[in-house]
């Protein structure tokens, strides 16, 4: 299920502060990741609630 659209807009990235942008990885995993231009975190969602926790976060590969 996808976020609302305000709540997106108003979340940022814990580590850098950047805008988060909503993806998912396959039909049951979404997450949010940062679109900071050295950041590119991964957090998860887990039953339609952020994981904003820089150690909870998947590093890009």
């Amino acid at each position: 299920m996808p976020l609302e659209a305000g709540l997106l807009e108003i979340l940022a990235c814990p580590a850098c502060h950047a805008p988060l942008k909503e993806a998912s990885r396959n039909d049951q995993e979404a997450e949010l990741i940062c679109t900071g231009k050295d950041c590119g975190l991964a957090y998860p969602v887990r039953d339609d609630i952020p994981v904003l926790l820089v150690d909870e976060a998947r590093r890009p590969a």
